[in-house]
């Protein structure tokens, strides 16, 4: 996996997509950014709710079909990208919290 984009495509719980409360973006010590956390969890939903990620093979094609399936501006479609595109250095999994932590640079 090599961004955000791909633990979209390719994680899933009990064989389904995950809830995106689930996930937390932290920095490489683990501390949670709230600001990533909320950006990647708004386009997480916004997915689930409007387009078939199946069909999606890269962030832009996400792009694409949340253009064409919703009203959402250009420059919030702009940050949606951006943080599909972040490079992942790490997932953790805690289930103690019932959380996936993905550890960015940002």
């Amino acid at each position: 996996m090599d961004n955000l984009f791909d633990v979209l495509k390719m994680v899933s719980f009990n064989h389904m997509g995950f809830d995106a409360s689930q996930v937390v973006i932290t920095d490489l010590e683990g501390k949670p950014n709230g600001i990533l956390t909320d950006l990647y969890r708004d386009v997480v939903n916004k997915i689930n709710l409007f387009i078939d990620l199946r069909s999606a093979r890269d962030a832009g094609d996400v792009l694409t079909l949340l253009r064409a399936h919703t009203p959402l501006p250009d420059d919030v479609l702009e940050e949606y990208g951006k943080i599909l595109e972040e490079p992942l250095i790490r997932i953790n999994f805690a289930p103690q919290k019932g959380q996936m932590e993905l550890q960015v640079r940002g």
